[in-house]
């Protein structure tokens, strides 16, 4: 019963994305901060941001909100690649990464192998290293 009168509410609503996950995300750390703080600034930008979440989810104005979470998004999208590679390389116990002196390619090589010269494909540069 009360999926379906969630369902007709948000009925040609944006809803959710990955910007307003970041705003609650932001929401509950602030105003977690200001129930140990007791400060006022932090409960209105705790405040602040919730509006500015629901809001967004309650718009009619699709288009914009699409534009929104995509420069958002494109701004981010950097920092989530190198923390997804971070990750990747410290699971990854079989392999050990170096970068080219020459030209900065990352490249992998398989560990315990000692002493081992590596080539760049990329730039062509020869150098040794220790697996």
């Amino acid at each position: 019963m009360i999926r379906h009168y969630m369902t007709r509410l948000m009925a040609g609503r944006y809803g959710g994305d990955q910007l307003n996950v970041l705003l609650i995300a932001l929401y509950v750390i602030l105003y977690v901060v200001f129930l140990f703080t007791r400060m006022l600034i932090f409960e209105v930008l705790a405040l602040i941001l919730i509006i500015l979440s629901l809001y967004r989810s309650f718009s009619r104005n699709l288009e914009r909100r699409r534009a929104e979470n995509a420069r958002f998004l494109q701004t981010v999208r950097p920092a989530i690649r190198r923390w997804s590679a971070f990750r990747s390389r410290a699971h990854d116990k079989e392999h050990r990464y170096f970068k080219c002196p020459n030209c900065g390619q990352q490249m992998r090589v398989p560990r315990g192998k000692g002493r081992i010269t590596v080539h760049c494909r990329s730039c062509g540069a020869v150098f040794e290293e220790k697996s």
